[in-house]
């Protein structure tokens, strides 16, 4: 897929944030929903689908494997499915974009299947190394041939039946285990997933709501995933909460801005992917929970952000898994904080759309921020509330997740900053800006 003209921002210093926003459904159940229902039986109905770039890579994949996926005018997805066993041979290679969820989880899809499928990926995902899911896939059978690196392009010759096998995660990943639960499903046999560090559950939640056969087992080993293949799934009304990770952007750009006080509707709240709340809490952000309940089997609340003082911490290593893609935008919290902000245990950002470490310590850098890298996070000297510099350009990297934290960043810096590309937003908050532009009171963040 060629990358766009690259679209650069200017981001102005913002007065106070107000208002009510909605953030898109979130990304990781978007993906999740369309891959199970897509292999079930019959009709499933999909609500708040997350409609990026990535997401609607996902249905176009599976559309051309077979899945019958279209979107009604009422803004609710249909999905009929072809059955565990039943995806066909795709015509031509997936394009999967910028989505490294996309790729992982559709080559554990592939994987158990009899067919052959190649995936090829922007200049960015093309960079990104997938060994760690080749792996336990090469051990369940399929055959991977890659391109140097263990990058993309490359081709996933699925074999069927699989073999079952007992995997314990290097590292702590829901991408891995999600693929290889999904090569499970059509599996003969009892497929495991050991995980000493616990990841977002998504992929366990949503499989029990389909009908598969699935256990989860804590030990001193960690968390046993047992998953009985050649399953059958049944179709399922399902309604995708807000994605945390979009919400993160609204809830530091709303604590840092003096004056505001803003309220992000149905933000889902699973204690896997809620990490940054608490470590924003600990920071002494005030955010409220209103409006607590459940949708989907996922806890959902309404957040109420108001701007308060933030001082330093050392961030708990344990919080890692569940904030791994909110590191950029903590980073910028830290920056405004009082004292020195620590925050490891996360190797894998290095190994994201960018390299987010560096690509984070070189941005906030650039706008007067003193940051130390480690190899698995940084350390971030705060200002104590006031403004940073800001007035530099910044590289994003083709990152979604750099371009939307400095654009944060910029709302409470002394000078207007430049976004080099904003374009990559698409991937996975289409009306970021817009929404921003709304709780500044314009119709924009900026004129491009």
């Amino acid at each position: 897929m060629p990358h766009p003209l690259p679209r650069p921002l200017e981001i102005a210093p913002s007065g106070p944030l107000s208002g009510t926003a909605m953030v898109p459904g979130d990304k990781s159940i978007s993906h999740r929903a369309l891959m199970f229902s897509a292999l079930a039986v019959g009709e499933s109905r999909i609500e708040g689908l997350l409609e990026g770039e990535d997401v609607l890579a996902t249905a176009a994949a599976l559309r051309a494997m077979g899945a019958d996926i279209a979107r009604g005018e009422d803004g609710v997805w249909i999905v009929n499915g072809v059955g565990v066993g039943g995806l066909l041979q795709p015509d031509q290679a997936f394009d999967m974009g910028n989505s490294g969820t996309s790729t992982r989880l559709l080559m554990g899809l592939v994987a158990s299947h009899p067919i052959t499928a190649t995936f090829i990926g922007d200049a960015s995902l093309s960079k990104r190394p997938m060994n760690r899911v080749i792996e336990p896939l090469s051990l369940m059978g399929a055959d991977i041939t890659s391109s140097p690196g263990g990058r993309l392009p490359l081709m996933v010759r699925g074999l069927c039946p699989a073999v079952p096998i007992d995997y314990t995660l290097p590292v702590a990943s829901a991408q891995v285990k999600s693929a290889v639960l999904l090569a499970g499903l059509n599996t003969p046999g009892i497929t495991r997933v050991i995980e000493p560090v616990a990841t977002r559950d998504h992929s366990e939640r949503m499989l029990r709501g389909f009908g598969a056969e699935l256990s989860v087992e804590e030990t001193n080993r960690g968390r046993i995933i047992s998953l009985t293949g050649e399953a059958e799934l049944k179709p399922q009304s399902i309604v995708v909460p807000g994605d945390p990770s979009s919400a993160a952007f609204l809830v530091v750009a709303a604590t840092i801005v003096p004056g505001s006080d803003i309220l992000v509707m149905n933000v889902g709240l699973n204690p896997t992917r809620a990490g940054l709340f608490e470590a924003l809490r600990m920071m002494g952000a005030d955010i409220t929970n209103e409006n607590p309940r459940i949708v989907g089997g996922e806890p959902v609340a309404d957040l109420r952000v108001r701007h308060a003082p933030l001082r330093a911490i050392d961030v708990p290593p344990h919080l890692a898994p569940s904030m791994i893609d909110e590191y950029p935008v903590l980073f910028v919290a830290a920056a405004f904080a009082q004292g020195r902000t620590v925050a490891r245990g996360a190797h894998e950002l290095r190994v994201k759309e960018s390299d987010r470490i560096a690509a984070m310590a070189a941005a906030l850098g650039s706008c007067g921020v003193d940051v130390e890298e480690f190899e698995d996070g940084a350390a971030i000297m705060g200002n104590g509330g006031g403004p940073i510099a800001g007035g530099a350009m910044i590289a994003s990297q083709l990152d979604h997740r750099i371009a939307m934290s400095m654009a944060v960043a910029g709302l409470a810096a002394k000078n207007a900053l430049t976004i080099d590309d904003v374009s990559p937003i698409a991937t996975s908050y289409p009306m970021f800006l817009e929404t921003l532009g709304a709780l500044k009171g314009t119709e924009s963040v900026a004129a491009s």
